[in-house]
């Protein structure tokens, strides 16, 4: 399989390389054996998370996909059902899992950035006592919504989904892969997600720029019962403290710096608002940029003409393509797209 070395890559936030401050981090942590809980660096990542949002505990595990699996899992039993969006990540690319995993059915509802309404995931609810129906256990939400262009939720829409939700008894989950992100454009706190949702998954190796983690927060019964499933999903590390380093550093360096990707993602976007072939783009909120191509082109022609100059994007169909930007984007990276784009406005803008 042939390695491709990009130059500029905005295929995804997961694409970024630990800064030299995190290597260091990584490389002088002290550790042990965190399936027997004693890896002090790994104890503190998770205090650190836990008192972020005001929960008793906090697990760490290998991705944001684990941390929701783990999440769904302990919330419901096999026959049972979740309400999420249409776009959520659970129900697009976590490989089947709920079902899989958790034996778990999903219904949906929302539009075609994300968003969700109160009276939406309210007519969805089944009941416990119906013996023809799944009985609704949870309810998901994802904020940031990848597949939605980076939409932020905000807290208004997500305290009233709340409610819907604690009204029926029904278990409330966040998927906050790229919680950071919202966090830092709608200026909202931790805690307050924290109070709001009964656990919640955060990812460290999207927009903070870990080379791997994710932690799911919630009550103490919780963190016990989501070690034994970690466990159960062969998610259990061993000398995890040199992964969990690079967390803590992250937590400490990088979130101050999400703006400047939510900056250069606004740039970017009012680029492709010049181009007569991008035929759509949805609402840039964060770092995310999706685009339609018009009808003569396609996003795979698109894609392999941006891989020829050195950069990498995301195709997600025939015509939608996706830009991300993150720690790695800097000037540089962003001149060479610009030209890029000019680029194949002159190849193929006329078609």
């Amino acid at each position: 399989m042939k390695t491709l070395l990009y130059f500029a890559d905005f295929r995804s936030d997961t694409v970024t390389r630990p800064s030299e401050g995190m290597r260091k981090a990584m490389f002088s942590a002290p550790v042990g054996d965190d399936v027997l809980g004693d890896d002090p660096t790994v104890l503190r990542l998770e205090a650190m998370t836990a008192e972020l949002f005001g929960k008793e505990a906090a697990v760490f595990c290998p991705s944001g996909t684990m941390t929701n699996q783990i999440a769904i899992n302990v919330h419901t039993k096999p026959g049972d059902e979740l309400i999420c969006s249409p776009l959520a990540h659970i129900y697009n690319y976590e490989g089947g899992g709920v079902a899989f995993n958790s034996g778990v059915q999903v219904r949906v509802t929302g539009d075609a950035y994300g968003r969700v309404t109160p009276a939406g995931i309210a007519e969805l609810i089944q009941s416990p006592t119906n013996v023809h129906s799944a009985p609704t256990r949870l309810v998901v939400m994802e904020n940031t919504s990848n597949k939605g262009g980076g939409t932020c939720l905000g807290l208004p829409l997500l305290t009233a989904v709340g409610a819907v939700a604690r009204e029926h008894h029904l278990a409330y989950h966040l998927d906050g892969a790229r919680l950071w992100n919202a966090l830092q454009k709608d200026n909202e706190s931790t805690e307050s997600y924290g109070k709001l949702f009964d656990t919640l998954s955060v990812c460290l190796s999207k927009g903070l720029g870990c080379p791997v983690g994710s932690l799911v927060v919630g009550d103490s019964a919780f963190g016990q019962e989501a070690r034994r499933i970690r466990k159960r999903f062969g998610g259990g590390m061993r000398q995890s403290g040199l992964l969990a380093a690079a967390g803590i550093y992250a937590l400490e360096n990088n979130r101050q710096h999400l703006q400047e990707d939510h900056d250069k993602i606004q740039e970017m976007d009012h680029w492709l608002s010049s181009f007569s072939w991008v035929a759509e783009r949805k609402p840039v909120e964060t770092n995310i940029v999706i685009f339609a191509l018009g009808e003569n082109h396609n996003a795979q022609q698109f894609q392999s003409f941006m891989t020829e100059q050195g950069i990498g994007v995301a195709a997600m169909d025939s015509r939608w393509l996706r830009l991300v930007t993150h720690r790695d984007i800097q000037q540089a990276q962003m001149d060479v797209l610009h030209k890029a784009l000019h680029a194949y406005h002159l190849s193929f803008g006329a078609l």
